[in-house]
């Protein structure tokens, strides 16, 4: 569960500090006031957390979230999806508009705000459709969506395949200076496809995805974004061709942006071997050299940030079987503790690399301000325990879906509090 507290002033004592807006890793208090860093507060008047061996940074974002509501209510609510981040550490989630109706209107956008304000876990942007009712033919009235505090745009769940409606969201976007999130998917190369095609799928007997599936949109966006010059963002970047695709484009100067999902940096196809619908997600779980991939990718820095693309499910939806689940894991309860044990474990990165790419990375994605530890920000921060050993129980999540394939992994990391000015989300375990 978690326990909410209201306070004017609150002093972490004797953390380590991790900022790096600031390049700032060292021994530190941080105090709080009226919602503010500041620089002191009196111990007597505050609600003191001794920190010590923990780590505090800003507050986590994840930019890539369904939160279902509305129209998904039985996997998820904005409530219950905004509790389990705040319990896995995030401050800021950017949700999708693969909703029912769609996130296309003003209308749907501000009652969707609302109900994210009413709820009071985390912070909540917006990310509106593309294309009217994300059918992809017709795009949507972007100036009114960002107007009404849309964040970015994106068809989540399918990507816009016309060449000629991508052009034009290209320059609609452009006019405004709005990011287009792609799920780079063309569903004549992936029809049909539940796993990767690939060795592993030839075994088992299923049908693949092929991977130029996604390769090839991100090609021909990635021309777009030549010709037009509008900002364009890879969503969960899976294969090792993708990512030299978005290293390439970089190195031309153009303004293009990936993400990674957490699960796409420790799993492989191989998990799908055992027909477990958990590990069945779109884009697929890939082999080693993808994953390996994925992970030079982040530390070379061609991918910005990790998301969870935290994708709830009911358990009845996952029993159909592999064949027939739909595809998505959630992942904001263990994103920071997976992220840790395939970047830090493995001895290719530290907490300072895991904070830039959960922290400031991400909104300086959407266009944000960038989160940092100094006297007059938003007190927006994230209490880390770095050695805190935990085995994964679902059935103790906040999230009203069991849908992870991580259920019963013994991780090493995780958050343990997450502060929003005055507010306080703490992770209390339950007396034995």
């Amino acid at each position: 569960m978690i326990q909410t507290e209201r306070h004017e002033r609150i002093l972490i004592r004797g953390a380590r500090v991790i900022d790096p807006a600031t390049s700032r890793d060292e021994p530190a208090d941080v105090a709080v006031a009226e919602g503010r860093i500041v620089e002191r507060v009196n111990p007597q008047d505050a609600h003191v957390i001794e920190a010590s061996g923990l780590i505090v940074c800003p507050g986590l974002a994840d930019i890539h979230v369904h939160l279902r509501e509305p129209g998904g209510e039985h996997k998820e609510t904005i409530e219950t999806g905004t509790r389990a981040a705040a319990a896995g550490g995030f401050t800021f989630v950017a949700c999708m508009p693969n909703t029912n109706p769609p996130i296309d209107d003003v209308a749907v956008l501000q009652d969707i705000q609302q109900r994210a304000q009413a709820a009071d876990y985390c912070t909540v942007g917006v990310v509106a459709a593309i294309t009217k009712g994300r059918a992809g033919n017709q795009v949507a009235d972007l100036a009114a969506l960002q107007q009404a505090g849309a964040v970015a745009f994106c068809d989540d769940g399918d990507g816009v395949e016309d060449d000629a409606v991508m052009r034009q969201a290209f320059a609609r976007a452009g006019r405004i200076n709005a990011v287009l999130i792609q799920h780079c998917e063309y569903k004549h190369l992936s029809a049909g496809g539940v796993m990767h095609l690939g060795e592993v799928s030839r075994r088992v007997g299923m049908p693949g995805v092929d991977p130029r599936s996604e390769e090839a949109m991100i090609e021909r966006d990635i021309a777009l974004c030549r010709r037009t010059g509008g900002r364009y963002h890879v969503a969960h970047v899976s294969t090792a061709k993708s990512i030299e695709l978005v290293r390439r484009a970089k190195a031309e100067g153009l303004p293009v942006t990936a993400e990674v999902c957490t699960h796409h940096l420790i799993l492989t196809d191989q998990a799908c071997a055992d027909g477990d619908p958990c590990t069945k997600m779109h884009p697929p779980l890939r082999p080693q050299s993808d994953v390996d991939a994925c992970r030079r990718g982040l530390l070379d820095g061609t991918i910005d940030c990790i998301v969870t693309d935290h994708a709830p499910h009911t358990s009845e939806e996952k029993a159909r079987g592999f064949l027939q689940a739909p595809p998505g894991i959630i992942g904001l309860e263990t994103a920071v503790s997976i992220a840790a044990k395939a970047m830090i474990d493995t001895g290719l990165a530290d907490w300072g690399d895991l904070v830039r790419w959960l922290a400031v990375k991400p909104p300086q994605v959407l266009g944000l301000p960038v989160p940092a530890i100094i006297p007059g920000a938003p007190a927006d921060l994230t209490i880390i325990d770095p050695a805190d050993k935990w085995t994964v129980d679902a059935d103790r999540f906040e999230s009203k879906s069991r849908n992870t394939p991580f259920n019963g992994w013994s991780l090493t990391g995780r958050p343990v509090a997450t502060i929003r000015g005055r507010r306080i989300h703490r992770k209390i375990e339950p007396a034995c």
